[in-house]
């Protein structure tokens, strides 16, 4: 692999990384959601992402008071835990989509 991919395929992970919290909190955004149905939303969306990686970013929105959760009963099996926005979510949410549209005007900006 040469040095220019390998730089570009590390910063278009880098960059995804980057924003990974914030399509989780747009993902929840509509409804409580269990961790398949929000790694499917981001799969959709072209955004792969694996269980390993998500459940630290979910503990850690939750810590920040962004997420909270509750377990629910499940016809094909144990409990699950849904997680839905706060309003401190719903607020970061808003804040973040802000700053999203901002760079992405900054970054149109630089294309001209």
């Amino acid at each position: 692999m040469s040095d220019e991919k390998f730089n570009a395929e590390n910063t278009k992970a880098q960059m995804r990384k980057g924003i990974l919290e914030f399509c989780i909190l747009q993902s929840i955004r509509r409804e409580k959601m269990y961790v398949s149905d929000i790694l499917k939303k981001l799969k959709d969306a072209d955004l792969i992402v694996v269980e390993g990686t998500i459940y630290p970013l979910l503990s850690r929105l939750k810590n920040s008071g962004l997420l909270s959760y509750s377990w629910e009963e499940s016809k094909s099996g144990p409990p699950r835990k849904y997680y839905e926005l706060t309003d401190r979510g719903e607020e970061m949410l808003k804040l973040l989509k802000k700053s999203w549209q901002k760079l992405n005007q900054s970054i149109k900006s630089l294309s001209k």
